[in-house]
């Protein structure tokens, strides 16, 4: 039984949930928020709490942002010709931090993994295939982990998108397998990113 008290305890608790937070930065994380002001802390849980409050995914490429169409997407200066389909939402900031992509993207919300119960019709894949579809689409970048969940991910894409006048690439290698897009440094980004190859 701890000898905290219970409202630190559930704290630590729930800070260790978060990836990557192990049991010794939940404590930190707890114990800093108690040395801060109340108001400090108050803004803090009133970002939580309204952390998921009018959020959408984008109606054409599935990016989280609190209207209909993403910022990214209503950009007239982007080049909506060209798409680069990444895993996640941080792989997209990733992206646009380190490279100077200027077409648009696609979130596909996961990768296929059989293991962890995750087909196809769970991801955000058939969305891709209709925009592509739809036409005038030139080329596809396939910016997805190289992991083997993401190589059957983008195999499946490119199974999908058979017959039709597109273009498909993947990032050159650099990243390690693996690894994750997020992590990896601005230079090996950019580098991926301009070295990409065809599919």
């Amino acid at each position: 039984m701890s000898h905290l008290p219970e409202n630190i305890q559930r704290t630590i608790e729930e800070f260790s949930k978060l990836p990557g937070i192990g049991t010794k930065s939940a404590e930190r994380l707890t114990f800093y928020l108690l040395r801060k002001r109340d108001q400090d802390v108050r803004e803090f849980g009133d970002a939580l709490t309204g952390l998921k409050q009018g959020i959408n995914y984008c109606q054409i490429c599935s990016n989280l942002c609190t209207k209909d169409i993403c910022g990214i997407c209503q950009n007239e200066s982007r080049n909506k010709n060209v798409i680069c389909v990444v895993e996640e939402m941080l792989d997209l900031i990733a992206m646009e931090k380190a490279s100077d992509f200027k077409g648009v993207f696609h979130v596909l919300h996961g990768v296929i993994s059989p293991v962890e119960g995750v087909g196809p019709d769970e991801l955000r894949i058939a969305e891709l295939i209709s925009r592509v579809k739809a036409g005038d689409i030139e080329e596809i970048i396939l910016a997805l982990n190289p992991s083997m969940e993401g190589e059957a991910t983008a195999a499946y894409i490119v199974r999908n998108l058979e017959g039709q006048d597109v273009k498909i690439t993947r990032l050159a290698r650099g990243i390690p397998v693996g690894g994750d897009l997020e992590y990896a440094d601005t230079q090996t980004l950019r580098q991926a990113m301009q070295n990409r190859s065809q599919y």
